[in-house]
């Protein structure tokens, strides 16, 4: 069954770019949709996987070691909490071309 859920973190656009890069440019497996909007006290992330279990394993072996190295490169050297999922009931996805 899909997974999908939002959160927010206070980060910016800069932080999330230096994240993504240790990331990487491979599209991780299980991963339907992956959306980020500016809000007023940072980012909001929305995102649908195949998954919990794909997102659950992704977020453990690549989000959370890159969010940590981009915080401690940028002099933060206790990692935050880890950010509450608040949980969507999907209904559809449509993507274009």
């Amino acid at each position: 069954m899909s997974y999908a859920f939002f959160y927010d973190v206070p980060g910016d656009e800069r932080m999330y770019e230096q994240v993504k890069a240790q990331i990487g440019e491979e599209q991780p497996k299980g991963l339907v949709l992956h959306l980020v909007v500016k809000r007023e006290a940072g980012l909001r992330h929305f995102n649908v996987w195949e998954s919990r279990q794909e997102w659950e394993r992704f977020q453990q072996e690549k989000v959370a070691p890159a969010v940590t190295k981009v915080l401690a490169a940028n002099g933060v050297t206790e990692p935050p909490p880890r950010p509450e999922a608040q949980e969507m009931d999907l209904v559809d996805i449509t993507t274009g071309t």
